[in-house]
């Protein structure tokens, strides 16, 4: 894999690391397959503190998403970016045409351990070049989690994908988090992902932006730390974790925000 693929390892690492520990998270799946292979992250990757803030921000995907489920009950769930996270067994299809959409190399290592079903499909796709959008069904309500991609999309790509995303779909709720130009100015220098080689993210500022010619329009902000999942957390661990990774400072680094379509 290129050095963008394997920072997948981070958050499955994370999400491994809290269901082992049985908070936060069930994720067996990404418990299975860590133990299976291993994969080599180092230094700043394996620290608890990300382990707990990769789980956590898992978390609030999750239960945005189960809420989405809800409310639009023959919605297509799209998971862009998805990685080796075990998000739709997680939180379940219940009725919904789910697809886990990833570079090439990353859906086949996914098939050794994931099986499409009916209501599953894993398909292979950059999020640079959205053609593969045209492969999904059109014109149906669409619900599109995008976790720890954004950073290395230039803005640009971004739009380009929204609107391939608006485009395609009738309403489209979406959910994604965000560096912001801080993070990613001072990302070369001290950063997770430095560790398995990545050097060059983006960030920006004013969710406005990603409205300009999308079709979208920003709906708001979610945390991406609450308390529900912090809470889980025991004592000084749960007083560090509040203070400094979901505090003031967090924010200045990491946002998470959500965008809605205006169906036509």
């Amino acid at each position: 894999m290129n050095s963008v693929n394997k920072t997948l390892y981070i958050p499955l690492y994370g999400k491994a690391y809290v269901s082992h520990k049985g908070i936060i998270l069930s994720d067996k799946k990404a418990e299975e397959i860590w133990q299976k292979e291993q994969f080599p992250i180092k230094g700043k990757s394996k620290s608890k503190w990300l382990a707990y803030y990769m789980g956590i921000r898992a978390c609030a995907f999750d239960t945005w998403l189960k809420e989405q489920m809800a409310r639009f009950p023959d919605a297509v769930v799209l998971h862009i970016g998805c990685g080796m996270d075990s998000r739709a067994e997680r939180v379940g299809a219940n009725g919904h045409l789910w697809y886990d959409v990833d570079f090439p190399d990353v859906i086949k290592e996914r098939k050794r351990y994931f099986a499409e079903t009916e209501q599953y499909r894993m398909l292979p796709g950059d999020a640079r070049t959205p053609e593969w959008i045209h492969l999904l069904p059109k014109g149906k309500n669409a619900l599109i989690v995008m976790e720890g991609i954004s950073m290395y999309l230039q803005t640009d790509v971004l739009l380009q994908l929204m609107q391939a995303c608006n485009g395609h779909f009738a309403h489209v709720s979406l959910l994604m988090d965000c560096y912001t130009s801080f993070a990613a100015k001072i990302s070369k220098y001290k950063n997770p992902i430095n560790d398995v080689g990545v050097t060059t993210v983006y960030g920006m500022d004013a969710p406005a932006l990603l409205e300009n010619g999308t079709g979208f329009s920003f709906v708001k902000e979610h945390s991406m730390t609450p308390e529900y999942c912090i809470g889980q957390l025991k004592g000084l661990e749960k007083r560090i974790f509040r203070r400094i990774f979901a505090g003031s400072f967090s924010r200045k680094m990491y946002r998470l925000y959500e965008y809605q379509n205006i169906p036509s």
